[in-house]
């Protein structure tokens, strides 16, 4: 039987196109990244094609199936109906539509993050809104559309040329091969459901796997692991040795344990008279370490940054502990290594938790969330504003059932000079913190600031005439134009009363990239963090450590006594012990300065000597055991705190 010389005849034709056009993509990926992708094996090209086929064709059987079943069940009379034929037509165009769209994504999100469509994706996918703006200010929509519309028809046309649509309506297909055709395809499709998006997760080399993966089999994939139940997928011990190992991880000589068990709730007793400074967190949007001189860097866009170093406690070894946002924000509110999944943020249940800001409300200070775009965008309004913060962002959406406990001011249209997709710019922003900070002043109210800014993000798009590069322009651009309103925000409030003692610290969220050859690229979480106006002459602080530690570093140089139910500590005292975390959303990092862990889904770990000065990541022929545990019980615990109420105030 002639498969396609039956009523059949779209549905095969549409799966080799989809192979086809998935290959063409596959080939011009690895075109364009073989140098990073370190084929050095005669197997490796076979393998990736091999893999991405069945991928491929996963993901075309999942979207013939569903017509697979109209074929069988569409009678054979109403097989040359025109209602037939306008279902037919009709469908065609929107599925080769989607998939071109799909295609196209796939080009614009690997430039962003080097990766096939992953967890990122789907949390875009959610905010549309913010997305389709970035994509319109980023490429010349109404033209990409047009050529969407375009190639979809001239598909469309070619398959009208080879009789496709034609041996579709006129064939005769007997109910016996409708069966089985219908019934193999169906097989097919649930043989595939059992597919593993980590099977391709094989090489040592990052760019070897991605390739190797079909984007849309990605986007479900990791849409299906939106939230990871650790003990399901992780490795795990008892959970009284893992807490008996975080907590003597923990004990220092100014700590002290306020209860037993399953907890970390320990008061710490920080010597000499308490300073009791204004704070204004700035935490930048995608700022690496080496784009400052500081790391390396020669091109001269972060000066701001740079003289400030000099005359700062400047951390020289800071790492973030993911590459989202939220993760950046969990890590500096709540101070706990990451979880599997989700972030906090992003979650549900994440109201009332022990943050940053219970430690400031404690000692009078008001706490504010300053965000240049609309807080509905990744759930931030409702996590900061259920987590004692007050709000302050650009406006837009409140969702019906959204229950924010906290003040919630809009920063006025007449003070907005610029906006693009993501918010207004940090300049723009920087004196709606400036006016709180007066106001404040005036009722003699201490403050703590979280402020989140936008600019160093795609589209770049910026102020025109504010710095050399010319706005929309790339990344250097969007550094450089961060780097200039820090600095006009630091000449406009050092005139203001309540500069003197107010401390403000630079530090970024996440990376730029995460993208590297490895799973886990360490150097890809370098991030700078600077502490401005607290100490008189510059300190380099150049320990080994993570973005969880900043606030305890810094109540201990303030000489706070506070509770603490947090994992970060102070990186000064004689007995730190340094490490951080590095993860991804699946994978999850444990780092030493020269070796790291890493703990995936299947309870599957891997230990490496990590060798800094060239970021090489050497796996180690047996694993690490006591690395290992001290992986294991930071990671489980925080997973068992945050499911159980532990991190709760």
């Amino acid at each position: 039987m002639r498969l396609f010389k039956t009523r059949y005849s779209v549905l095969f034709s549409f799966i080799v196109f989809f192979l086809i056009i998935s290959l063409l993509t596959r080939l011009i990926f690895l075109g364009l990244y073989f140098h990073k992708a370190s084929i050095t094996t005669v197997l490796a090209i076979p393998l990736i094609l091999g893999k991405g086929l069945l991928y491929d064709t996963a993901v075309a059987l999942f979207f013939t199936s569903a017509y697979g079943v109209y074929l069988l069940l569409l009678p054979e009379k109403w097989n040359r109906s025109a209602i037939n034929k306008v279902i037919t037509y009709t469908g065609s165009f929107l599925v080769v539509l989607i998939v071109l769209f799909a295609f196209f994504a796939e080009f614009a999100f690997w430039d962003e993050f080097e990766s096939r469509f992953n967890f990122i994706a789907v949390d875009y996918l959610v905010y549309t809104f913010e997305v389709i703006n970035n994509i319109n200010q980023s490429y010349p929509l109404p033209w990409l559309i047009s050529a969407m519309v375009a190639l979809t028809v001239l598909v469309l046309f070619l398959f009208y040329q080879r009789n496709i649509f034609y041996d579709s309506f006129k064939a005769f297909t007997p109910v016996k091969h409708r069966l089985i055709i219908t019934g193999s395809l169906l097989a097919a499709a649930i043989a595939a459901c059992f597919m593993s998006n980590s099977w391709a997760d094989t090489s040592p080399n990052h760019y070897q796997n991605e390739l190797a993966k079909a984007g849309i089999f990605s986007f479900f994939a990791a849409f299906k692991s939106n939230e990871l139940n650790y003990y399901d997928f992780y490795a795990k011990e008892n959970e009284e040795k893992v807490f008996q190992t975080v907590r003597t991880d923990l004990t220092d000589e100014l700590t002290q344990f306020v209860s037993n068990g399953y907890s970390i709730r320990r008061r710490i007793n920080n010597p000499g008279t308490a300073q009791r400074p204004n704070v204004i967190l700035v935490t930048i949007e995608s700022f690496s370490a080496d784009f400052m001189q500081h790391f390396g860097n020669t091109q001269g866009i972060t000066p701001v940054l740079d003289s400030l170093a000099d005359k700062s406690i400047l951390f020289t070894n800071m790492y973030a502990t993911g590459t989202r946002t939220v993760r950046g924000m969990e890590a500096l509110t709540l101070c706990v290594p990451p979880t599997p999944g989700n972030s906090i943020v992003r979650r549900t249940d994440n109201d009332s938790l022990f943050t940053v800001s219970s430690i400031f409300r404690k000692a009078g200070y008001q706490s504010t969330f300053f965000y240049g775009g609309d807080g509905y965008f990744d759930n931030m309004n409702n996590y900061f504003g259920n987590n004692g913060f007050d709000i302050c962002d650009k406006g837009g959406r409140m969702i019906p059932d959204e229950a924010i406990h906290a003040k919630r001011a809009v920063i006025p249209k007449e003070e907005i000079h610029f906006e693009n997709a993501w918010g207004i710019c940090d300049e723009d922003l920087y004196n709606a913190v400036i006016r709180d900070a007066d106001r404040k002043y005036q009722h003699h109210q201490p403050f703590f600031d979280f402020v989140m800014t936008t600019s160093n993000h795609k589209p770049y798009t910026y102020p025109s005439g504010k710095v050399a590069i010319p706005s929309g322009s790339g990344r250097e651009g969007a550094v450089e134009y961060t780097d200039y309103a820090i600095g006009q925000f630091l000449k406009k409030i050092q005139s203001a009363p309540w500069f003197n003692n107010t401390v403000i610290i630079f530090v970024a969220d996440h990376c730029a990239s995460s993208a590297g050859k490895n799973e886990i690229n360490v150097s890809k979480y370098h991030i700078p963090c600077i502490i401005y106006n607290l100490a008189k002459d510059g300190r380099i602080i150049d320990q080994h450590c993570s973005q969880i530690d900043l606030f305890a570093t810094l109540f201990g140089l303030l000489n706070w006594q506070y509770e603490s139910n947090w994992y970060g500590q102070n990186v000064l005292l004689p007995g730190y012990q340094p490490r951080a975390w590095v993860a991804t959303y699946q994978k999850l990092g444990y780092l030493l300065p020269d070796k790291l862990a890493v703990l995936s889904p299947q309870q599957k770990n891997a230990t490496y000597q990590w060798h800094k000065q060239t970021d090489e990541l050497v796996p180690q022929k047996s694993i690490d055991q006591n690395l290992l545990k001290h992986a294991v019980a930071s990671y489980q615990t925080a997973y068992y705190l945050y499911k159980h109420g532990g991190l709760k105030e």
